[in-house]
């Protein structure tokens, strides 16, 4: 029977599991209340835990195995597999029932079940399993300083007399480093809510009396504060043990769907001694109808969420249409305000006539160079009718931009001219489209950028 380490290669022969004496690791005895003996705490977890990982490190350990064992005390046995177990869980990556298996494989004791801080007969069995599966539980939340890191903090009720450490405005650096906004009293008043609140912090009172369950309207207040609080809720009883860890067990099995005997398990790895008596059995009461609280609280938030999604995707497409609006609207800005700048436009006569002569006034002394080109046309000889008639095909032909030749002048009498008129209307000449022509301008609108 081995637990096989990804560290080198090491693997762990499991006798009665854990402690190696005392020159290897030594660890300190849990400190009980009345009649617990554990689980260990966090602090004595990590301190086994990162020990044990130096030790298979180290170089000297290379062809060397490493034997945990312990006494045949009952309470001891019990530590030491849950200590074992949960290396194998956090670190060697087992699930809380096979790291089990191993533990009990040939054991046919068993390991006896812890129990709460109270004076009497125990009504709540906790074994070894529930340790483990809360351990593993927990650990996939997150850090392991706080029972819900960044949500809920258990602690201690402080109080105006006695060693300043527990006087409230000693909280007051902490709670705000670490983001606690809201503080819930459940005992009876030991110190002025209002130094909280003055300090800025909310501050709620839930009594209820001590080893007692809470009520239903109290669990429901004391949920609506953990959840409706955008910080962090520091919840606090005389010791901050029963009743601290009982409503904070009811928020655990609500929203990490936590069972009772594994809230318990880690609520008491966290802060030994939590949750007492007949709160044990109220927690496993509770269980079922948290769990469909939670199932409801989360169907709620899950489509809140998705509310809040589609109406950020309107509001985007909305900002895109808005934005593409906007764009058009600009160009059409650009063209309209091009448009009535050309409608604007105006000659000005003062400048034309700057640039033009008044004819009247204007006397010609010499041949102008029109009429030297006038004179010139008029020495070429004339063409004939054949060849006319041949050159203006070709003309048509190639688009010639050469004007049509000039006719001659006729003189015209009435009668000729009411013939050519009829001639006119009935027979339509051919027309020549000259390249100059404003079709073959494209008349479409430039796009202004």
């Amino acid at each position: 029977m081995s637990l096989s380490s990804p560290v080198s290669g090491f693997s762990f022969v499991c006798c009665c599991v854990v402690i190696v004496e005392s020159s290897s690791i030594s660890l300190t005895v849990c400190c009980s209340f009345y009649a617990d003996f554990g689980p260990l705490n966090l602090a004595m977890l990590y301190r086994y835990c990162w020990k044990l990982n130096k030790k298979l490190k180290s170089f000297t350990m290379s062809r060397k195995s490493l034997v945990h064992y312990t006494s045949y005390d009952q309470k001891k046995r019990a530590n030491a597999a849950v200590l074992i177990g949960a290396y194998a869980v956090m670190y060697l990556k087992r699930s809380p029932e096979d790291a089990y298996r191993t533990l009990i494989a040939g054991n046919s004791t068993g390991y006896m079940p812890f129990r709460d801080a109270a004076v009497g007969e125990c009504s709540f069995n906790l074994t070894v399993l529930n340790c483990l599966q809360g351990i593993n539980k927990r650990v996939e939340n997150g850090d392991m300083n706080w029972i819900v890191p960044g949500k809920v903090l258990a602690f201690s009720s402080p109080h105006s007399r006695g060693y300043p450490l527990h006087t409230p405005e000693a909280y007051f650096s902490y709670f705000c480093q670490n983001d606690i906004t809201t503080v819930v009293r459940l005992n009876r008043t030991l110190y002025d809510g209002r130094r909280f609140e003055d300090a800025g912090f909310e501050h709620h009172d839930l009594f209820f009396l001590d080893g007692t369950t809470p009520s239903d309207l109290i669990v429901r207040r004391f949920l609506h504060v953990c959840e409706s609080t955008d910080g962090a809720v520091a919840v606090h009883c005389k010791a901050g043990l029963g009743r601290t860890g009982t409503l904070i067990g009811c928020y655990l099995m609500k929203h990490f769907r936590f069972t009772a005997a594994e809230a318990i398990a880690w609520i008491r790895v966290c802060r030994p001694g939590s949750i007492i008596g007949p709160q044990q059995n109220f927690l496993e009461e509770k269980q079922h109808s948290l769990w469909v609280q939670g199932d409801v609280h989360r169907s709620k938030q899950k489509l809140v969420q998705q509310r809040l999604s589609r109406q950020q995707q309107l509001q985007q497409q909305q900002q895109q249409l808005h934005h593409s609006d906007s764009v058009q609207g600009g160009k059409q800005e650009a063209v309209s305000s091009l448009l009535s700048s050309m409608d604007d436009l105006s000659i000005n006569t003062v400048l034309c006539k700057s640039y033009s002569l008044d004819e009247n006034n204007c006397k010609e002394v010499s041949l102008t160079q029109g009429d030297k080109l006038r004179a010139l046309k008029g020495k070429r000889p004339p063409r004939s009718a054949s060849s006319c008639s041949r050159l203006n095909l070709s003309k048509t032909s190639h688009r010639s931009i050469l004007p049509p030749p000039k006719p001659s002048k006729v003189h015209l009498t009435p009668s000729s001219t009411k013939t050519l008129r009829r001639s006119s209307s009935t027979t339509t000449a051919p027309q020549i489209r000259s390249p100059f022509s404003l079709t073959l301008f494209s008349t479409r609108p430039a796009l202004i950028h």
